[in-house]
């Protein structure tokens, strides 16, 4: 039998598709590195997870495609993994990626690429409490979308040479985007 937090790793690689492994790790947040390093030999040694992509990216099995969409909105997911349930996230309905519960608010994060613009048109919120998060390839693209009747923000998930990268939260709007405080490190 599987312990919980082996448990999760699988469900997200189920729901996922293969992911960094450092995402896992960041994921397993309040294990210490040690700790979340031993529940994936574990679960490699009992083959319920394997190394993909030369060992980048961990999948259920070697033959799992890393979705890079995907993978962008679990960038975004971790700015509030201390305080989204780890069974409180969950992939979304077209053209979002990634749906998570924080406090009781639904939010959907999608991933848009240049040219997809349009896309932003088929969102409709379900309710009164569902936000949305646009990930761009950088935020003056945020201008030519056709927002959905529900709040709104920005982010760009930018690498700079680094395996984690640095998201940024945007606020503003038209030709003005100014980066809004940014979310504390976990």
């Amino acid at each position: 039998m599987l312990l919980e937090d082996e448990q999760h790793v699988i469900k997200w690689l189920s729901q996922y598709g293969a992911l960094p492994k450092t995402q896992i790790l960041q994921m397993l947040y309040n294990k210490p590195r040690s700790t979340a390093e031993k529940i994936i030999r574990n679960l490699k040694r009992n083959m319920q997870i394997t190394d993909v992509g030369g060992g980048y990216y961990l999948g259920l099995d070697g033959l799992c495609k890393p979705d890079q969409r995907m993978i962008l909105a679990v960038w975004v997911l971790l700015k509030f993994i201390n305080v989204v349930d780890p069974m409180a996230h969950y992939p979304a309905t077209y053209p979002a990626q990634l749906f998570f519960l924080k406090e009781n608010t639904g939010y959907e994060i999608v991933v848009l690429y240049e040219g997809e613009q349009h896309l932003s048109k088929l969102l409709h919120p379900q309710d009164d409490d569902t936000k949305y998060i646009f990930v761009l390839p950088n935020i003056q693209m945020a201008s030519q979308l056709v927002l959905p009747a529900a709040p709104c923000l920005f982010a760009t998930v930018e690498f700079n040479g680094e395996e984690i990268p640095e998201v940024l939260f945007y606020r503003g709007g038209d030709e003005e985007w100014t980066t809004s405080v940014r979310l504390p490190e976990h």
